[in-house]
């Protein structure tokens, strides 16, 4: 008895000493968030354009009760750390009718790929705020938000002090786009392979350069389960393909999959590049896959299904009638997709996105640590492993 007792305490030990190492840290204090990405965490930047048509309702109703900006009936996972870390909403830099950065600002605008594509919007189907571009309007933010900080006056409050921009936490989360990019409109040519490396480069080059303006503490999402999202779901199969036990295409999992481990690999080697740095990897992927595939046990139903659209599939998707899209009949603007009845049972909002409830249910796992290397909780975020 006595020597079952010792090898289960060695069994935990380690475990209880990485608990006890992160609970007796002090809990970091960020005054402001940096945001970079795609529709995972857009506040308003793509709307706020003109480059598409603004988002409408019923995008909005669960929690702003109007449109924001947002893909989504309510909040994104960007909201909940906002609201953890007691912040204001991040609001996008592309918005001219906000404008309050004192507390941070966000760059991600939906459809943003981290290489720029060849097709964009009006006249394809990505943005032309790539991760590179978003990485200039922040330097561009740093440099003018200090000069009118220091000439004072009513602008002034409205733009982040100095030294914030050293002890903000910067929030990436890209990369979905550039697996479609591969997967439906890149050439024959491209190995998947060497464009994400090419991808991935790119990504370290930006946050090599927001580490050299002054940023230490990066909190990087990982893209999630791709072959789970209804807009991938309707596409005809690539060759012989196959799903798992829960609906979802095993071979676009597998490309994620193959993103998040070169991820992985990018974020071990930018710590030894950048050692005074706190990167902490959230493994998004896992926590999502997690919830769809185990939705009933956490009061969800059919998770592969949208919640907003009007598909004539089982899936309830159609990319010619997607959430709050309208037609004009005899002067009357009709909408063309209607939400479902009680999102908060859905998992997918509109096709690509995911509901409030789902992220919510994210955010909680994610914020504890459960999901993050190093296994710290997101206010711990500053500290190094």
């Amino acid at each position: 008895m006595i020597l079952h007792r010792v090898l289960l305490l060695l069994q935990i030990l380690p475990g209880l000493l990485i608990v006890s190492a992160y609970n007796t840290k002090l809990p970091c204090h960020f005054p402001a968030i940096f945001n970079f990405g795609d529709s995972n965490s857009d506040t308003g930047g793509l709307s706020a354009t003109g480059l598409v048509d603004p988002v409408r309702l019923p995008n909005g109703e669960t929690f702003f009760k109007a449109p924001s900006g947002r893909y989504a009936d309510g909040r994104l996972l960007i909201d909940f750390i906002a609201e953890k870390l007691g912040l204001p909403y991040v609001e996008a830099y592309l918005d001219a009718l906000g404008g309050n950065f004192s507390h941070g600002a966000n760059f991600a605008t939906t459809l943003s790929p981290i290489l720029e594509q060849n097709s964009t919007l009006p006249l394809g189907f990505y943005s032309p705020f790539s991760l590179a571009v978003q990485l200039h309007q922040y330097l561009q933010l740093k440099i003018r938000s200090q000069l009118i900080y220091q000439q004072g006056g009513i602008k002034k409050c409205m733009m982040p002090r100095p030294e914030y921009f050293t002890e903000a936490l910067y929030t990436i989360d890209i990369g979905q786009n550039d697996l479609t990019a591969i997967l439906f409109t890149s050439s024959p040519n491209t190995s998947p392979e060497n464009y994400l490396q090419v991808a991935l480069q790119r990504f370290a080059t930006v946050i090599k350069e927001i580490y050299r303006a002054g940023g230490r503490y990066f909190l990087i999402h990982n893209t999630g389960p791709l072959g789970c999202l209804a807009y991938v779901l309707v596409r005809p199969p690539v060759g012989p393909e196959q799903t798992d036990e829960t609906g979802c295409r095993i071979f676009y999992n597998a490309l994620a999959k193959k993103f998040n481990a070169m991820l992985n690999e990018t974020i071990t080697k930018l710590r030894e590049d950048l050692p005074a740095a706190a990167l902490t990897l959230v493994d998004v992927y896992s926590a999502k896959y997690h919830l769809i595939t185990h939705a009933s046990k956490y009061g969800f139903e059919h998770p592969l299904e949208v919640c907003c659209g009007n598909g004539d599939n089982k899936y309830n998707y159609n990319a010619t009638a997607r959430c709050g899209q309208t037609k004009t009949v005899d002067g009357v603007d009709i909408l063309l997709a209607k939400s479902c009845k009680d999102p908060q049972k859905s998992i997918n909002w509109d096709g690509p996105h995911y509901t409030e409830a789902a992220n919510k249910w994210v955010f909680d796992r994610i914020s504890k640590g459960q999901f993050s290397d190093p296994p710290h909780p997101l206010v711990h975020a500053c500290h190094q492993s």
